[in-house]
């Protein structure tokens, strides 16, 4: 089954694996990769972590190569191979010339299908993800955005660190990275996807070649996400504080996604947000503020960020506050409104010039819309975006669920911070 939607060639291997390609004739480079539609979220808690160590495993060997001669091969023809896991996906990717595809192609059909799982490659892994663990509680902003994604969705597998933790990722074995990869590496969970120097016939029998073995079967299904909310602070001391504010946000599939990036980009997106500009340019509060919206695919998370002077996290939470009321209560002005419009659609643009971003973009749209959508559309749907309805979603953001504010560094009573739930109810009562 082949078709061609935005430039895109699109086609199905017998075992039901997707592959899509873009051609970039003006570059000399290709990005590939293999996007599997797991990662964190797909793990019951006994399993926190395993998505993230089994991307770490699938590069320490497989039944015919081992983890120096994988590397070797890669970097023999001066390309990159790199892996990276979230809450709702796992990538495998690769940067080389264009006459070297089928080495990346055949390297990442190995690694997905050939693990040679051993106990003292996972003892010493281990080892290496516990330090990455470990060195991301010395980073402020990593503490207070686990912090917060915890408060958010409490312990669904939403609200836990994609690496795990120190008792979850000492306890894997080999038979548990096994089992793992074999439910959730699957033909139909997965897609190869290419952009650059590409030839779109020539990746299809790379991918028939080295991707055949490939087993079929479909992504499972995912507990609903409920959103909780609430306040706490972390015990570690930073040298500022650090502020996360967030409500429920909006799916990745939900109508409202564009409204949202385009609020989000009015508040605190740019230098002449509201944010930025009533914090730092006419308070001088802080240096880094902004706000930011991640998307899963039933639910989202909506916030504000800051770091600060320790002693004026009360003041710069209030003031954070108070201009998502001001937001509900009067909404956007068209100025700012086509300022996000321009933002958006300039920002979408700039990124698809780049062929690893259009590469992963052509594998998320296929893993979770299962098409891919035209440029234009995208750019309709941005410029279709009324006043009235980021007012609107401004208000049901609010009105929908208490907020969520996680404190590092905090020298106030966290008591202090507790009275923003009775003042968002006054904000939200209103409408």
């Amino acid at each position: 089954m082949e078709g061609s939607l935005m430039e895109a060639r699109v086609s199905t291997l017998a075992n039901g694996l997707r592959v899509v390609s873009y051609e970039m004739p003006h570059l000399e480079t290709v990005s590939l990769g293999a996007w599997i539609g797991v990662g964190s979220r797909n793990e019951r808690p006994e399993q926190h972590g395993i998505a993230h160590f089994l991307e770490h495993m699938a590069f320490k060997g497989t039944t015919t190569l081992s983890a120096i001669e994988i590397v070797e091969k890669i970097e023999n023809v001066g390309g990159d191979l790199n892996a990276s896991t979230g809450l709702d996906q796992t990538s495998y990717y690769a940067v080389v010339m264009r006459s070297d595809v089928g080495v990346a192609v055949s390297l990442l059909g190995d690694i997905l299908q050939n693990p040679r799982f051993e106990e003292d490659e996972l003892l010493r892994e281990r080892d290496v993800i516990l330090q990455e663990i470990l060195a991301n509680e010395d980073q402020p902003d990593d503490v207070v955005f686990d912090l917060a994604q915890s408060l958010a969705f409490g312990k669904q597998s939403v609200g836990r660190p994609v690496m795990g933790t120190v008792e979850t990722v000492s306890s894997f074995t080999v038979s548990d990275l096994t089992d793992f990869m074999k439910t959730h590496y699957r033909a139909e969970n997965m897609v190869l996807s290419a952009a650059g120097a590409i030839d779109h016939d020539e990746f299809v029998s790379f991918a028939e070649t080295y991707f055949s073995g490939l087993p079929s079967g479909e992504k499972l299904s995912l507990e609903a996400v409920a959103y909780e909310g609430g306040i706490a602070a972390g015990a570690q001391d930073f040298e500022q504080g650090h502020v996360v504010i967030g409500f429920e946000g909006v799916a990745f599939k939900s109508s409202d996604i564009f409204t949202m990036q385009l609020l989000n980009s009015a508040l605190g997106g740019g230098m002449s947000s509201r944010l930025f500009q009533e914090v730092r340019e006419r308070r001088g509060l802080a240096y880094h503020v902004y706000s930011f919206h991640s998307s899963y695919e039933d639910s989202g998370l909506f916030g504000l960020y800051v770091a600060c002077d320790k002693k004026k996290q009360l003041e710069v939470t209030e003031v954070m506050l108070n201009e998502i009321a001001t937001l509900c209560e009067s909404g956007l002005n068209l100025a700012e409104l086509n300022r996000a419009k321009a933002q958006l659609k300039c920002g979408l643009a700039m990124s698809l010039e780049s062929s690893a971003v259009r590469a992963e973009q052509l594998a998320r749209q296929l893993l979770f819309f299962d098409r891919i959508i035209p440029i234009s559309e995208l750019l309709e749907e941005i410029e279709a975006v009324s006043l009235e309805a980021c007012q609107d979603l401004a208000q049901r953001i609010v009105k929908q669920s208490e907020p969520t504010i996680a404190l590092v560094g905090c020298e106030q009573n966290i008591d202090e911070f507790k009275g923003f739930n009775s003042y968002f109810k006054g904000v939200s009562d209103k409408f």
